[in-house]
């Protein structure tokens, strides 16, 4: 006897070793060298997250929009219940680590067969002299019974605790999430905003110049009719004219779609949307500083997501190799049981039981072994990811700044060249009255000044998206 107790122990003994045993930790992955500045700049004053919205946009048009789109956009409600979601996976994680308790109440009947060990058992269930009723009643005994049922898993080796401690990372990668979803819609916003301002300068450049169209036109039939201009010169300048008007009736299409375009990001139907003055006029955001890419990424939502991510893989393996581990649990009852109704709540019907044990892996360790390699391979996804939205941010730091500075230099070339054409016309209407310039002259130079106040214009929006670019990738104003 005692020698078959030492072989079943050995037995089970050598069963739990072989279900402890775990996968090899994956070497860990060597992280990015991130550079000191951006640019040869190394101007530690940063501006982005850390400042609100309220510092970088100074248009009350434009942040009454934004307020707008933050309470109404679908997009913002959808991150924000993502956010509940995760929340309550969290607290999914932090109600295991705790016993569970249930009650039950029950009623039931069972027949036992008279020549078995339950039927002789229970012959006599009703402690009553009568034995015909005692044998009716054994064959068919009634069961009531109540309790209190309790189960609890020891967290031996921290299975649980990681599990949780993953819910929370990723409840803190929503969190990001939601925040950048808020980067993301005001930096998009915004954009619409100015581009609509663009379009409301490019109208009023048309206008200007269809006026001085028709003015113009009106002079070359009066030569005309002089005898000092042909019909084909009135047929150049009316041909002009015409598709300058073209060009307006393009950008009033345009113009109503930017409206309703920002309609739907504010979550509302159509309506109109009321704007400062035209984008020439409107002074250009604070400067911004890049700052040392360390401190920017930092405050970049998408970063510091895929960086809480790397953390929730980072438990889920840990929680996944603790799942070879033997489990001790822990399950209790407390209640009352009778056959007889009348005795149900009588203190001798008392019962309760204590019972725990431990419970290892060990042919469905295969399952584990997949479970584990399933974690490994989404750490290892998590890792890369979040070593490209450092490289993206990087990246679009440095090309966002450098093209704020050229465009900065590309502005004032264009306000100059505007200038000399606007100089030119006038040039061009003197000397044709005078007879020393042909229309074809006037014409060009009236095409050129509309060309380069439209450029004008549109250098003048890249400059605006271009610091809303750079703002967000700095890590926004959330």
């Amino acid at each position: 006897m005692k020698s078959n107790l030492k072989i079943i122990v050995l037995l089970v003994v050598g069963l739990l070793q072989y279900g402890c045993k775990t996968a090899s930790v994956l070497p860990s992955n060597n992280t990015l060298s991130i550079p000191t500045q951006f640019l040869n700049e190394a101007d530690t004053s940063m501006y982005g997250g850390s400042h609100a919205l309220k510092e970088f946009f100074t248009d009350t048009h434009l942040l009454t929009l934004i307020e707008a789109a933050l309470v109404n956009n679908p997009d913002q409600k959808i991150a924000l219940q993502r956010v509940e979601a995760a929340r309550a996976s969290l607290r999914m994680g932090r109600g295991a680590l705790l016993p569970a308790l249930g009650a039950t109440v029950a009623v039931g009947q069972q027949r036992f067969g008279q020549y078995t060990m339950d039927g002789v058992g229970n012959f006599d269930t009703n402690f009553s002299p009568n034995i015909e009723a005692d044998q009716r009643m054994a064959e068919h005994l009634p069961d009531y019974y109540t309790a209190l049922q309790s189960s609890w898993e020891i967290d031996l080796w921290g299975k649980l605790r990681n599990q949780k401690r993953a819910a929370a990372a990723k409840l803190l990668a929503t969190n990001y999430g939601k925040q950048l979803v808020t980067t993301l819609l005001v930096a998009e916003i915004a954009s619409a905003y100015y581009d609509l301002l663009a379009l409301d300068n490019e109208l009023e450049i048309i206008e200007k110049n269809i006026q001085l169209q028709e003015r113009a036109l009106e002079v070359v039939k009066a030569q005309k009719e002089a005898g000092r201009a042909t019909e084909l010169a009135v047929k150049q300048f009316t041909a002009q004219l015409f598709n300058t008007r073209n060009l307006l009736v393009r950008v009033k299409q345009r113009i109503f779609a930017a409206e309703a375009g920002i309609n739907f990001l504010s979550g509302r139907f159509n309506q109109p949307i009321v704007r400062a003055q035209p984008i020439l006029l409107q002074p250009l955001p604070s400067t911004l500083n890049a700052g040392v890419p360390a401190q920017m990424l930092k405050r970049r939502p998408d970063v510091l997501q895929a960086e809480a991510l790397l953390q929730a893989t980072h438990f889920n393996v840990a929680a996944a190799r603790a799942a070879f581990l033997p489990s001790l649990n822990i399950t209790a009852t407390w209640g009352l049981q009778s056959f007889n109704p009348d005795k149900w709540l009588n203190p001798a019907s008392l019962t309760y039981g204590i019972f725990g044990g431990l419970t290892a892996p060990v042919f469905y360790r295969n399952q584990l072994k997949a479970d584990l390699q399933r974690a490994n391979a989404e750490q290892q996804e998590a890792f890369f990811q979040y070593q490209k939205s450092i490289l993206l941010g990087y990246q679009e730091v440095i090309v966002n700044l450098n093209q704020m500075h050229t465009l900065e230099e590309a502005a004032q070339f264009k306000q100059q060249e505007v200038v000399a054409l606007n100089e030119g016309v006038a040039a061009s209407y003197d000397l044709y009255i005078a007879g020393m310039a042909s229309y074809l002259e006037v014409i060009t130079a009236q095409k050129s000044v509309l060309e380069a106040e439209l450029q004008l214009a549109e250098t003048r929006k890249v400059q605006f998206v271009t610091a809303i670019n750079l703002y967000r990738a700095l890590g926004g104003g959330w």
